[in-house]
């Protein structure tokens, strides 16, 4: 994906407190690390601080800290359950045939679905958690792991039956359409939610 992106992977994190504006500052660093990974296009910013040299660690560093929090302090990211409800990106299309790809255009609908998923997260911790205090982001070569964590140990579940006309209960049913798998494991006292979603790939 880039050259930037260690063999390893990279681990961002952000430290959050309060909810005001939380939505916007997880996906203002979200979309600054899909930059820096090649997840976006260099043309593709649609923001200021894309173009400025990143305030939230050394590229390569997987053990660097972000928002005050070092590595140690994240959940386990090597947990592997969840919903399985997503897309992999590999399976939506038949490569050989797609004459009409662009690779810009790929990298720029992946990242919007990444930052839908960010601001689904993050919006479910405040209006089911109290808000959220901690963004991790971990890329590889792979696929993107996005979790959330909260100070509430209840995890997310469904609405029965949401009925589509009406305002809210959909944050999940989007979070299983656009990510491959999600899930949540325990944190602290509280959780962690997380969601992946797979690389874009050149077709």
């Amino acid at each position: 994906m880039s050259a930037a992106l260690p063999d390893r992977g990279q681990t961002r994190r952000l430290g959050i407190s309060g909810t005001r504006g939380v939505v916007g500052r997880c996906r203002d660093f979200s979309r600054t690390a899909l930059a820096d990974w090649g997840w976006l296009p260099d043309s593709g910013s649609g923001s200021s601080r894309e173009s400025e040299p990143s305030s939230y660690g050394t590229h390569g560093d997987t053990d660097a800290s972000y928002g005050g929090l070092d590595r140690d302090s994240a959940p386990d990211l090597d947990v592997d359950f969840g919903h399985d409800l997503g897309r992999d990106f590999g399976q939506d299309f038949d490569m050989d045939l797609d004459e009409d790809f662009d690779w810009d255009d790929e990298r720029r609908a992946v990242a919007e679905d990444v930052l839908m998923v960010v601001s689904e997260l993050v919006t479910n911790a405040c209006l089911h958690a109290g808000g959220p205090t901690q963004l991790v982001l971990h890329c590889t070569a792979e696929r993107l792991r996005i979790e959330v964590t909260d100070a509430s140990p209840v995890p997310p579940r469904p609405r029965p039956r949401a009925d589509p006309a009406l305002p809210g209960g959909h944050g999940l049913v989007v979070l299983g359409r656009l990510a491959r798998a999600w899930g949540s494991v325990p944190s602290g006292s509280g959780k962690a939610v997380w969601a992946e979603i797979a690389a874009p790939r050149r077709r």
